[in-house]
């Protein structure tokens, strides 16, 4: 060894006589001979691979002459001083022996108010030889934490953002190296990190998010609330790389920061709040270190929740579906420290910003999912929030709000919001707002299990058909919200709402004629319509009723109402008007004394809408199965001509009823028409079936086909043969329809028609076949027909 070191001496002694003359040329003026020493100088030693014992008698002998090159008016002077300063630190084996002449040096240098370090990037390398130092030399620099932080304090600042970035991480290290030193002055290091959290470059955004997380952690702590606003705004940073680390250190101060349990009130609600983060590599992140939070917690007080922790582990009843219960310790935390985020999150919710009153709604939900049933002890101010809230232009605050509210009815027992909300909801405390109230009473209740709502059902439904609360407003949102809660009420509770189905349905009728908002009033008309399962039962008041309205010198507007809720009524009329089973015996007076006088034709706009709604009606009639096909033939005579005559109504809806009503009457009674009565039928449905329409197009076919269907063996066809001619050659014009579907459903119609004259349809098919543009229909017509047997005849041939 001390050959070795013998050794290693004579060599350091070489290469210092070397370099004898050119430690003097240092000192020259001429630039060229500077920046030439220097250059031999970094070649005769870190470049020439001498080892580390050699290296650190050469720097012990170099280190003064190159930290004052660190001043040199050159550029590649102070640049090369820089690089051979790392190198030596970076190779020695004792690096520490160094310092009393390194730290002072820098610190003067780059530790000044004033940059005295012109180029950036030198600035960026002195900064990374102030990490390397602080990763080679640890504990070493606990002497000289002043300069070092005197150095950051300076270059955390800087404007060059690279020395930023790196400036951060060697905080950091530094931290971690003397912490029992670092805190004593780790707090003059806040000011500049603040000064550089908004930077706009998100790489440097987070390296002082970094930093800032060492500096709380081992420092005094006194900083905390100067820190903590400045953190907040970066959980709302359009980076996630941002989010994720202020994520990362809120966590993690929430695990170690010595004096936390002073600030769980201020740390709990930043982390949580990213639990909610669109960005899915956050939320987890976010929720595991508040899981792993919660369960420190629990182990540190199990004292204090042993009871809890044995015997209330199973979730509460109606907990809500899909969502993991948090751990008894995440819940515990919240509930302790609940009335103080109350008035921050009131607080946040009126925030300017749109991302912060939203960020803070979803705070709400996660905190009220936390607290259970404690929050009932913060019900007042909690809904005096939400009433507020409510009225937000932002609809995602809203949405979140709503979602709330939803959890206080889950949680909360409801004699306690029900005795809050209903006395809110009858004397609203702004009437430009009066419907918050309403809106916050429905989620509360679309969140209260049916058990447990259903012995207050009476006492909502007497409040909401109090007249100052459904005939006072007449603003659409009002009554929107009014709607809400009966809506509610009917989903929640279904049966059992059939002892307030009085009061529910005054409310329902109140809106309606309060409301002259179209899609308002077609959801009243929808639950008006579920409560029409109990109709039947009072039939025998209510046709009366309905004849008297639906006359025709009654008010236009009305009667087409009627008739749209009777069509509704009738499509499903063995639940409804014949529920009875009463119905069919007023169904011949309803058709002959309500249906047809509204059918007869009337000049107008008005009558046509009128006309196109007793069609609506007469067609659910046929199809709700409330008339037997015996009495619609007994009435046939009576009916058909209306019929008929409504298929040229100027309204397309109106025609396209009238079609599908002949249809119906065809499938039900077709087969017991008479044979004039057929042929009165079919010469209309062919004109139909040049309709400018579509659809009306392709219900008039619809009926043409069924027209076939009908035909029994007393159809003549030898009788009728004009008329069946005429038939065939209409619809083997409509063969050659531009429209392949239509071109499709005709063939079938005519195969179908094949067995009523097959010599007929041949002969018109093969005259036809010629003329038409693709005659391949027709061919495939033809094969139909002499593919049938040669016994088949006509219906009535024989």
């Amino acid at each position: 060894m001390a050959a070795t070191a013998g050794g290693e001496e004579h060599v350091s002694s070489e290469v210092l006589r070397g370099l004898a003359h050119h430690l003097n040329c240092l000192n020259e003026d001429n630039k060229a001979t500077r920046k030439r020493a220097i250059e031999f100088i970094k070649k005769e030693t870190v470049d020439k691979g001498l080892s580390s014992g050699v290296l650190q008698e050469i720097f012990s002998a170099l280190l003064k002459p190159l930290l004052k090159c660190l001043s040199d008016p050159m550029e590649r002077c102070r640049e090369t001083a820089i690089s051979v300063i790392t190198e030596f630190i970076r190779c020695v084996p004792k690096p520490e022996e160094f310092l009393p002449y390194l730290m002072p040096c820098l610190a003067q240098r780059f530790g000044e108010n004033e940059i005295l370090e012109p180029a950036e990037e030198l600035r960026l390398s002195a900064v990374d030889l102030l990490s390397l130092t602080v990763e080679v030399c640890g504990k070493h620099l606990a002497p000289y934490v002043s300069e070092m932080i005197k150095i950051l304090q300076r270059t955390i600042v800087d404007p060059f953002p690279d020395v930023k970035r790196e400036s951060c991480r060697c905080t950091v290290n530094f931290a971690q190296s003397v912490p029992e030193h670092f805190h004593m002055q780790a707090d003059s290091l806040v000011k500049p990190l603040m000064m550089t959290i908004t930077h706009q470059h998100s790489r440097v955004r987070v390296a002082v998010i970094e930093a800032t997380g060492s500096v709380i952690q081992h420092g005094s702590g006194r900083n905390m609330d100067d820190v903590l606003p400045h953190l907040s705004q970066r959980f709302l940073d359009d980076s996630p790389q941002v989010r994720k680390a202020v994520t990362a250190v809120v966590g993690d101060w929430l695990l170690h920061l010595r004096d936390r349990y002073s600030y769980f009130h201020k740390l709990i609600p930043l982390l949580l709040s990213n639990t909610t983060d669109e960005i899915p590599e956050i939320r987890l992140l976010a929720a595991d270190l508040w899981k792993r939070a919660g369960t420190q917690w629990e182990k540190e007080n199990e004292e204090d929740i042993k009871d809890k922790m044995d015997f209330l582990l199973a979730p509460p009843a109606h907990y809500p579906p899909g969502v993991d219960r948090p751990v008894l310790g995440c819940r515990e935390l919240v509930v302790r420290n609940l009335g103080r985020l109350i008035p921050a999150i009131t607080h946040d919710l009126t925030d300017w910003l749109v991302p912060t009153r939203i960020r803070t709604s979803q705070l709400l939900c996660v905190l009220l999912l936390h607290a259970e049933d404690h929050s009932t002890q913060h019900l007042q101010p909690l809904l005096e929030t939400l009433y507020r809230t409510c009225t937000e232009t932002e609809k995602e605050v809203v949405k979140n709000c709503l979602a709330a509210a939803k959890l206080i009815g889950t949680f909360v027992p409801p004699p306690v919001f029900l005795k809050l909300l209903l006395d809110r909801v009858n004397t609203p405390h702004s009437s430009a707002c009066s419907w918050a109230p309403l809106m916050v009473l429905a989620a509360v209740l679309q969140g209260c299990s049916k058990p447990l709502l259903k012995p207050h059902l009476q006492q909502i439904a007497d409040t909401l058909v109090q007249p100052s609360v459904c005939q006072e407003y007449q603003q659409v949102v009002y009554l929107q919200q009014l709607l809400a809660c009966v809506d509610v009420l009917l989903r929640q509770c279904e049966s059992d709402c059939g002892a307030v189905s009085l009061q529910l349905l005054q409310v329902l009728i109140s809106i309606q004629s309060l409301s002259a908002e179209p899609q308002l009033i077609a959801k009243v008309r929808k639950w008006l319509t579920s409560f029409s399962l109990f109709i039947g039962e009072f039939l025998n008041q209510l046709m009366p009723i309905v004849n008297s309205c639906l006359q025709p010198d009654r008010d236009k507007e009305m009667r087409m109402s009627i008739f749209t809720m009777l069509a509704k009524l009738l499509l499903d009329g063995s639940n409804t008007l014949d529920s009875q089973g009463c119905f069919r015996d007023e169904a011949e007076s309803f058709l002959c004394n309500i249906l047809l006088p509204n059918l007869v034709w009337k000049a107008g706009r008005t009558a046509g809408a009128l006309r196109t709604s007793a069609l609506s009606c007469l067609l659910a009639l046929l199809h709700g199965g409330a008339i037997t096909p015996g009495q619609l033939l007994c009435l046939e005579e009576k009916l058909s001509p209306h019929v008929l005559s409504s298929l040229e109504e100027d309204s397309q809806m109106g025609r396209l009823m009238a079609c599908r009503s002949l249809s119906a009457m065809l499938k039900l009674i077709g087969r017991s028409m008479r044979q004039d009565t057929l042929n009165q039928i079919y010469p209309e449905l062919l004109k139909r079936l040049d309709d400018s329409n579509a659809e009306v197009r392709a219900a008039a076919l619809h009926g043409v086909g069924l027209w076939f269907s009908s035909l029994t063996k007393d159809y003549s066809s030898e009788l009728c043969a004009p008329h069946l001619q005429l038939l065939f050659q209409q619809l083997l014009l409509h063969l050659d329809d531009p429209n392949p579907a239509v071109q499709d459903q005709v063939l079938e119609i005519l195969k179908k028609a094949s067995v009523v004259h097959p010599v007929l349809l041949k002969r018109e098919a093969e005259a036809a076949k010629d003329k038409h543009r693709s005659p391949v229909y027709c061919q495939q017509l033809l094969q139909h027909i002499s593919s049938l047997s040669a016994e088949t005849t006509a219906p009535g041939s024989e």
